[in-house]
């Protein structure tokens, strides 16, 4: 028969982690009720910093103890406590906007922040009107195409490039005209020549590949001149820049 300070140590281990069992799951649920449901290890001020839409801080968002203010009229007011620039937004009816986070101290301005992103967007939205976009347009050829559809996709090539488009030239060959390779050859190189006159420059010489002639051709440098003349005074791009690639 065992001894009595056997079961007495025995109910003492088990009674410890009995207790530090406990300790631990209330301490887990205390971090848990701190935190709130569905919290993580993330501050929130961190998670809010890497949304890539974060702005500048405004108003309460400013923690710092002393900024240096500007007026949106330009006086300067020098190195002053965060109170005392709150007290100048509330009573002038403008926002606290940090327009220098990294200097020391922080630069911040008084402004309507409604009507800085405004003006913002406004500007992005202009300088987003100038910018010319050149893109690759196609236009397809058959080796037996008639003289009307070349004139035709002539008068598209035409349009792209005044666009400020380069083009993509696509000859393609299909069961017997692959006999005829020499012939489409001589065709495409004319239809070149034709497109090099209105303006235009090599950009990928006609290059055989497979059963399809390929050649790039871009805008010169006057129709590119032209191109951003009529953007600045149009403030957007071609109204047809957008328009379909001609095929055949």
């Amino acid at each position: 028969m065992r001894p009595a300070s056997h079961f007495v140590n025995s109910l003492h281990r088990e009674a410890s982690a009995l207790f530090f069992n406990v300790k631990y799951l209330v301490e887990v649920n205390i971090t848990k009720f701190e935190r709130g449901p569905g919290s993580s290890n993330v501050n929130p001020s961190q998670r809010e910093r890497e949304n890539k839409n974060y702005g500048p801080r405004v108003n309460e968002q400013i923690r710092v103890q002393e900024i240096r203010l500007l007026g949106d009229d330009g006086t300067q007011y020098g190195i002053v406590s965060i109170h005392r620039a709150r007290e100048l937004a509330q009573e002038q009816g403008l926002d606290l906007v940090e327009v220098s986070p990294t200097a020391k101290p922080p630069v911040v301005k008084l402004i309507d922040y409604g009507k800085f992103k405004y003006d913002a967007q406004k500007k992005a939205s202009e300088a987003k009107k100038k910018q010319i976009v050149i893109q690759i347009k196609e236009i397809q050829f058959r080796p037996n195409i008639e003289a009307h559809d070349i004139e035709t996709k002539l008068n598209q090539a035409d349009k792209f490039l005044h666009q400020g488009d380069k083009i993509k030239l696509v000859m393609q060959f299909r069961g017997r005209e692959n006999a005829y390779k020499d012939a489409g050859q001589e065709k495409f190189k004319g239809i070149v020549e034709r497109i090099l006159q209105m303006g235009a420059i090599i950009e990928a010489e006609a290059k055989l590949m497979g059963n399809r002639i390929i050649a790039v051709v871009a805008p010169d440098k006057k129709i590119m001149k032209q191109v951003q003349e009529n953007v600045k005074k149009k403030g957007k791009t071609p109204a047809d820049s957008d328009s379909k690639d001609a095929k055949h």
